[in-house]
């Protein structure tokens, strides 16, 4: 998961979304300074040294148009959907382009905290609540649509992996929309919303919900937990690498033109064996991380950002990070380099039959080619993951995701309205 630094921030006037509706410019008197257009971190103006105050939430504003779309780079939200569509049968090219602006319009009212045309009432009172709205393509939507000669290289079917159990009826996908937001009414009204807008082009074909840890509920900002009660995130790429870019998003020259400024998600439902983990002693689970629980610093000593020393042994002449540790397995100093921007939630769907939570990671992490970050990465975690034995993949998908929209255009207008 990405690491959550953000400034802190003073707590404005409240804000409803009703005064929003009534002030021009509302978006940038929101309180947001942005880090950039697009998917640029977008952070959250004010001084002070404390956590940003619970009051401030709602208030943040993230912009729709853009170089990239946001929900990429964009600080992890407290709520998350994802969803995927299918296109009805006969609809094509045509169809989808009028869905991709009808979308494009109500994500940028949305994300503006403004109340789009016949709206529900949902979030009323509420300000944008750090919204963002995220669209991509899925392998089979470029032949529904007639656009086979366009479809990216980097988008082939993700190989199979030994360890996957992946259901097809909660995988891959013509469209995929994740939704992220502060405020869980916001997130599902723009969730709602997006799918009444889908009209008779596209149907549901599956959805997840997620959450993270809220603005707020620690001393300073850190990077969050997930369900195992590790620290995750630790070692994603940073925006002020010199290599971020490069790593996440598609160049000019990387890809077919209408993918410039976009990257790849790939979306993984991964069950957690949460009975069996907290079973195990806390050490137990230090080994198999090769971290430390309680602040996330590596076994071989330091804080959480402290680089892991994977030449370091024990007196005895053993490795300190054993060999098949989580964290020596997936690091990219053991991958040729490969990494990629992990942006998950975690998830809670009940309980099993047999009384075992249905809960775990939804796994999104983004790349400029998954094929040089998400697939060797995975290939070695396949061939010996101390962690493995506690995880189950249950659904993944690939998308491509395209660059953000111009002020007068659609998501994906270059592909649905190219040659």
């Amino acid at each position: 998961m990405p690491d959550q630094h953000p400034p802190s921030r003073t707590p404005p006037s409240p804000i409803s979304r009703r005064r929003l509706l009534t002030t021009a410019g509302a978006a940038g008197a929101a309180g947001a300074v942005l880090g950039g257009a697009g998917g640029a971190l977008v952070r959250p103006g004010g001084t002070g040294d404390g956590p940003p105050p619970l009051t401030t939430v709602g208030t943040t504003a993230v912009p729709f148009h853009g170089p990239h779309q946001a929900g990429i780079t964009t600080p992890m939200q407290t709520h998350g959907h994802l969803v995927a569509f299918d296109l009805a049968p006969g609809a094509g090219r045509k169809e989808a382009a009028a869905l991709l602006r009808r979308w494009s319009r109500c994500a940028g009212e949305l994300m503006a905290g403004e109340s789009p045309a016949d709206d529900t009432g949902v979030a009323l009172d509420a300000g944008p609540s750090s919204l963002t709205v995220t669209f991509g393509f899925g392998y089979s939507f470029f032949d529904a649509t007639g656009l086979s000669h366009a479809r990216p290289d980097a988008l082939a079917p993700l190989p199979a992996f030994s360890a996957d159990a992946l259901d097809p009826r909660r995988s891959d996908g013509d469209l995929w929309v994740q939704i992220g937001s502060d405020d869980a009414l916001v997130a599902f009204h723009a969730l709602r919303t997006l799918q009444r807008e889908a009209g008779t082009a596209a149907g549901v074909r599956w959805q997840m919900t997620g959450f993270n840890r809220s603005p707020g509920a620690t001393r300073r900002p850190m990077t969050t937990r997930n369900l195992m009660g590790q620290v995750d995130g630790t070692s994603n790429p940073r925006p002020t690498d010199d290599d971020f870019a490069e790593r996440v998003f598609v160049s000019a020259d990387g890809g077919p033109g209408w993918m410039a400024g976009g990257s790849y998600a790939v979306v993984r439902r991964i069950r957690m064996l949460l009975d069996d983990w907290e079973d195990l002693p806390p050490a137990q689970q230090e080994r198999i991380i090769g971290r430390r629980k309680a602040d996330g610093a590596p076994l071989t000593g330091g804080d959480e950002e402290t680089p892991v020393d994977l030449d370091a042994r024990t007196d005895a002449g053993d490795p300190v990070i054993a060999p098949n540790a989580h964290s020596r397995v997936s690091a990219p100093e053991t991958n040729g380099g490969a990494a990629m921007l992990r942006r998950p939630f975690s998830y809670h769907d009940g309980f099993r039959e047999d009384g075992t939570p249905d809960a775990g990671l939804l796994f999104i992490c983004w790349q400029a080619d998954p094929r040089r970050a998400f697939v060797p990465v995975q290939r070695k975690l396949d061939r010996g993951d101390a962690l493995s034995p506690f995880i189950r993949h249950e659904a993944g998908a690939l998308f491509a995701v395209p660059g953000g929209a111009e002020e007068d255009g659609y998501v994906g207008r270059a592909l649905l309205e190219g040659p």
